[in-house]
């Protein structure tokens, strides 16, 4: 019946084709798509880098012309005073002050400090100078520095009049090159000059770069087409010196601008630092820009600087973060894909591994079928017999022909009575789990067989009509197997009943009988007692010291036997004594069996100690003889100790278990003993030393066995003795056999 393997299916090698190549589409997608982000990222970024480029140059043009217009106003007041000289054949100071006070220098230009004019005179002229400038009272007029040169240019007037602007007063600006370049130029172009980098004589003690800007004064004819008619009506120059440094600061101000300035002198080829911002060479620009510029004869190139590419570039932080979004995107993109052929290869790994285990799984159950010694079978929803094996066919006696087709309760005995394919069947679709019954069949021989029938559910396919399974086995021996156990069993149990009367019969002949002994044996033991003690009041003196010890040996033996017979009785008793069951107060039988020991022997002192408490169900008598054989043990053997010691508590063991305890310290026993305690007339101390029959803890072992309790004794030689017992919830019964 088993089915060869399927051939694979035919479109396995796509299959793999998409599985293989699901993993390089993946790398990819994430290639593509990390390359597109990157491209973009890049075109973006040189298009902001160009844009904050043009930015960059339009913020430096506009730079460069702030301090160009800043120069113009400075020209344009030189202007506005080379005209009241040339107006006026020689002004006067206070002309000059309130020429110079009414343009408010301080206040417009901070960085100017301050208006002055210096004359243009030869040797003979500074004379004449001198000397009228003495005349006018205003003292002398001395030009710095000393010596013979063949023209001069003293400053005569410095408006406004500070301390340093004084000091300036007689500097012979002539005798120096730097501003006789200058100066030198103005004359000879008629348009105003600007010096190059020099230190003011007010700053030469704390040097700092400053300019001076000239124009020249000429007196009444317009040279404008003659340096030669120039030089000659050449009466002298207005200036104004400023700063560079402050100049630059009020032309540009840090808050309207984030770059950095170098200016560099280059006229004539030179290359002359005229300022730079602090840290200028200590940061990374992003861009750069330079600029010439002409101002008044002098050529200067602006370096500008941009901050670091994050300031210059602001934008470029959200391209960043848009390039870190894109590829993150790529990412997640890749680990979609990724996940998908993963996914997809897994999935098909799954289906191929499952339709493997189903293949060996449909295999295994055809074997199972062929080989198995059960029978088996599949039936439909109307339980008709689909397919079955062949010990299915060997149980019911048939071939698979006449088999296969029918239904199964056609083969069964009481099909009309109990069928399967109501019912049973019904409850079996209701519930969805397995059914159990045990039928009959008879084969086509005529033989009748038990069998037993399990039918269990197995999963359906479209188009398929098998809703079942069931297996059927044949229990005839184990059915008739199970007849003839009854029948010994019950043959047994009445055995077991007659054998049961007779040891309880036996039992209780054999406990009457020791009951009869015992008191049987009483009347002998009188009379060798009464004729004793006879013997020894009426004819002592007839007998020697000898003869007297023999008999007082003879009443010793016989008191001995007399008490050995009582304790027979009392323990038979005990096995006899129907149980009164009721909680007993143990606590309180114990202080009870604790003052009649006391009583009895009034000279002893003992610690005794009694947990309050204690309750226990069981026979009261039995119990109270119990407690007076452990506590009447405890106090024997503790005679002799100084500090006797006798407890009864409650106390629970490792495992969780309550158990009462009798504990003492007295004369203990041989632990390799202690099987020997609880067996009638066995004694481990002798007569001597502690007397006493050898029945009190058989007495006790008894009685706690009959509560189903248990007993257990610890001790050693010379440290006491502990006896712990604890009850069961039922009595023994005096005539239960055991």
């Amino acid at each position: 019946m088993a089915t060869p393997h399927p051939p694979p299916p035919a479109d396995a090698p796509r299959s793999l084709r998409r599985m293989r190549y699901g993993y390089p589409f993946a790398i990819l997608v994430l290639v593509v798509s990390v390359l597109f982000v990157l491209v973009a990222w890049d075109h973006a970024r040189q298009r902001e880098l160009r844009l904050a480029s043009q930015q960059f140059r339009s913020i430096a043009g506009q730079q460069a012309s702030l301090v160009q217009m800043h120069l113009n106003s400075i020209e344009v007041t030189l202007r506005g005073g080379a005209s009241l000289f040339a107006a006026v054949d020689q002004p006067t100071p206070e002309q000059w002050r309130g020429y110079v006070d009414g343009l408010r220098v301080p206040s417009r230009f901070p960085y100017v400090l301050g208006l002055g004019y210096a004359v243009y005179v030869d040797a003979r002229g500074l004379t004449r100078l001198q000397e009228a400038w003495r005349e006018q009272g205003r003292g002398l007029l001395e030009v710095r520095p000393r010596g013979h040169r063949e023209h001069y240019g003293p400053i005569l007037y410095m408006e406004p009049q500070s301390t340093q602007n004084q000091t300036a007063q007689g500097f012979d600006m002539y005798s120096e090159p730097t501003r006789r370049a200058a100066m030198h130029a103005a004359m000879h172009t008629g348009r105003s000059q600007l010096s190059g980098r020099l230190v003011l004589m007010r700053d030469v003690a704390h040097p700092e770069h400053s300019l001076v800007l000239y124009m020249p004064v000429y007196g009444g004819v317009e040279a404008a087409d003659s340096p030669r008619l120039r030089r000659a009506s050449m009466r002298g120059w207005v200036y104004a010196p400023f700063r560079i440094g402050a100049m630059l600061r009020a032309a540009l101000p840090p808050a309207q601008t984030r770059t950095m300035l170098r200016v560099v002198d280059t006229t004539d080829g030179g290359h002359v630092v005229m300022h730079q911002d602090a840290g200028i060479d200590a940061t990374r620009h992003a861009f750069t820009h330079s600029l010439t510029m002409l101002f008044y004869g002098r050529r200067w190139r602006f370096d500008f600087f941009s901050g670091p590419i994050a300031s210059a570039a602001p934008q470029l932080a959200a391209l960043d973060k848009l390039l870190f979004a894109g590829l993150a995107a790529s990412l997640l993109l890749f680990a979609m894909t990724w996940m998908l052929a993963s996914t997809e290869a897994r999935a098909r790994r799954i289906a191929a591994d499952m339709t493997q285990s189903y293949r060996r799984s449909e295999q295994r159950f055809r074997n199972a079928m062929q080989y198995s010694a059960i029978g088996k079978a599949l039936l439909d929803s109307n339980g008709a017999i689909v397919e079955n094996n062949p010990a299915f066919a060997r149980i019911f006696g048939r071939s698979d022909g006449m088999l296969q087709g029918h239904s199964l309760n056609e083969f069964l005995d009481e099909g009309d009575t109990q069928p399967l394919v109501t019912s049973q069947m019904e409850a079996f679709d209701e519930s969805g789990g397995v059914i159990r019954l045990t039928r009959t069949l008879r084969r086509d021989d005529g033989e009748v067989r038990h069998v037993h029938l399990t039918f269990a559910p197995v999963p359906t396919e479209p188009g398929v009509d098998v809703s079942r399974l069931v297996q059927v086995e044949d229990v005839s021996e184990r059915v008739r197997a199970e007849a003839a156990v009854l029948a010994l069993n019950r043959t047994l149990e009445a055995r077991v009943a007659a054998r049961t009367r007779e040891l309880s019969e036996a039992n209780r002949e054999l406990e009457s009988f020791a009951y009869s002994v015992s008191h049987d044996l009483r009347a002998p033991l009188r009379g060798i007692e009464g004729f004793s003690r006879l013997l020894s009041e009426r004819h002592a003196q007839a007998l020697d010291a000898t003869g007297l010890d023999y008999l007082e040996r003879v009443r010793r033996g016989t008191a001995r036997m007399g008490e050995l017979i009582d304790a027979l009785l009392k323990l038979a008793r005990i096995g006899r004594a129907e149980p009164d069951v009721a909680d007993v107060d143990l606590s309180a039988l114990a202080e009870d069996v604790a003052a009649g020991l006391a009583d009895a022997d009034p000279g002893r002192a003992i610690d005794l100690r009694i947990a309050p408490g204690m309750h226990a169900q069981g026979d009261r008598t039995l119990l109270q003889n119990l407690l007076e054989n452990l506590l009447g043990n405890a106090w024997k053997f503790t005679r002799g100790r100084d500090n006797a010691r006798i407890e009864f508590l409650r106390e629970t063991d490792v495992d969780g278990r309550d158990w009462f305890a009798v504990r003492d310290n007295g004369a203990g026993f041989d632990p390799d003993y202690a099987n020997k305690l609880f067996k009638p007339f066995q004694r481990l101390h002798s007569q001597d030393e502690f007397p006493g029959h050898g029945i009190g803890l058989a007495s006790v072992k008894r009685i706690v066995e009959r509560h189903g309790g248990e007993i257990q004794a610890e001790g050693r030689p010379g440290h006491g003795a502990s006896f712990r017992f604890k009850l069961g919830e039922a009595l023994i019964s005096a005539t239960d056999p055991d």
